[in-house]
């Protein structure tokens, strides 16, 4: 049973596949560590966390800083005593100017709340992709750790096969076996051969996809454990329906929605309240004057520094009834996310029933298919005791053979459809937790 994966990989990827076999644990946490969709919904959680703060709610002021350089010239001719006649004007400034919302009908508090939930809906939905990805690399490893054990069943059956065809040649030459079963035991090789060549095909196509999806080069050299192990399969019905309710990822996730369809409501009926804004001002302005008029014997000179400090109320009279129409689309969307947790919830529940049947048949399966090889293991070293004793033909005795080939294969499936239904179990439960 999964239930920790650690990334705690401080050596490289080539030295533990070519010193170590790979475990289902390292495979899971090399995939958690270069799996690209892993690494974007990681990226996804901490945007949304990023946005959580006090600043997006609208909470804390905003300050502006501005300043402005210029200059320009003038030709004048008038009688006026005040004329500056044909004059250059060099001026500057600065100005800070403060915004600060005071109140804005409770908005910015609904807003905090609703990016707080946002934060939690990210959580829930990198935990629901890394889960996918988890089951993934798990569904991928065992399909390879599958195709070697097949492999390793054709093997042996290609052994038997060259061993049985080579004794009963030696029979032909000295009499004791007829040219047909020469001829059939050939036959029963070169097929052998042929399904262990495709078998190396399925073993390698499963090598890559395994690589695939830990995020490596598909050439890359895995050495996988050739067991399927059962640590603690025995599951019981009823705590893997509270467990569900309490930590399935799509069920959180729905959840999450409908909280914040809730705060998008609230944040609405902001628009029925008044507004109350702080606004204030520093600035200060220098502007130097040069004139060719007699009237002016220097440059004329003027600094001033401005302040201002006020409050502004606005409340909305009527909108064409734009707030009663944006508050009605937001229940509305409530009332779908709150549709969609109900279709979650049903459908988790049918699922884990379906799953959990599917489970139980297949770990009978693999108690029936146990039971069957010992009887196929035991016949045919009967059958190979008859066989070279001279008391069956070797068309029984390859019958023997493809007996015990096959239930070693139906073995091989069925503990790789039990474990696939284990971990399909634990996915839709939420006990697949990752540190």
């Amino acid at each position: 049973m999964i239930k920790k994966v650690i990334l705690l990989i401080s050596f490289p990827i080539f030295n533990l596949f070519a010193q170590n076999e790979l475990s289902i644990e390292d495979a899971i946490s090399i995939g958690l560590k270069n799996n690209f969709d892993i690494q974007i919904s990681r990226l996804n959680f901490e945007n949304s966390k990023n946005n959580a703060r006090l600043g997006t709610s609208g909470f804390l002021p905003t300050l502006d800083a501005s300043g402005n350089l210029g200059t320009s010239k003038s030709n004048q001719e008038t009688n006026s005593p005040f004329s500056f006649g044909n004059s250059v004007t060099n001026s500057y400034g600065a100005q800070i100017a403060l915004n600060w919302t005071l109140f804005d009908g409770f908005k910015m508090f609904v807003d905090n709340r609703r990016y707080e939930e946002l934060t939690k809906l990210g959580e829930y939905q990198s935990k629901s992709i890394i889960e996918a990805n988890v089951v993934n690399i798990a569904k991928m490893y065992y399909n390879a750790v599958q195709q070697e054990l097949l492999l390793d069943v054709l093997k042996s059956t290609v052994e038997i096969s060259r061993i049985r065809f080579e004794k009963v040649k030696m029979k032909n030459e000295i009499g004791g076996a007829s040219s047909s079963d020469v001829l059939n035991s050939e036959v029963s090789l070169n097929n052998d051969l042929s399904n262990l060549l495709n078998q190396k095909l399925n073993y390698e196509l499963a090598i890559k996809n395994l690589n695939l999806a830990l995020g490596l080069s598909a050439d890359n050299f895995i050495d996988v454990k050739n067991e399927i192990s059962f640590d603690n399969a025995e599951l019981n019905i009823d705590e893997i329906k509270q467990k569900a309710k309490d930590r399935n990822s799509l069920l959180l996730i729905a959840r999450q929605n409908k909280m914040v369809a809730s705060h998008l409501v609230e944040s609405s009926k902001s628009n029925y309240y008044p507004k109350l804004l702080l606004n204030g001002s520093y600035g200060y302005r220098d502007q130097t004057t040069s004139s060719d008029s007699p009237r002016f014997a220097g440059d004329v000179t003027t600094k001033s520094t401005d302040g201002s400090l006020g409050l502004t109320l606005s409340f909305n009279l009527f909108n064409g009834l734009r707030n009663d129409i944006d508050i009605q689309s937001k229940m509305i969307d409530l009332d779908i996310q709150s549709l969609a947790l109900k279709k979650v919830e049903n459908e988790l529940i049918g699922n884990l029933i379906e799953k959990f049947a599917t489970y139980k048949i297949r770990m009978e399966t693999v108690q029936l298919q146990s039971t069957n090889l010992k009887a196929a293991k035991r016949n045919l070293q009967l059958q190979m005791d008859k066989f070279n004793s001279g008391a069956i033909n070797s068309l029984e005795f390859r019958d023997a053979q493809v007996n015990l080939a096959q239930a070693e294969t139906n073995l091989i499936t069925a503990k790789f459809q039990a474990k696939i239904s284990i971990l399909e179990i634990q996915q839709l439960a939420g006990e697949i937790v990752i540190q």
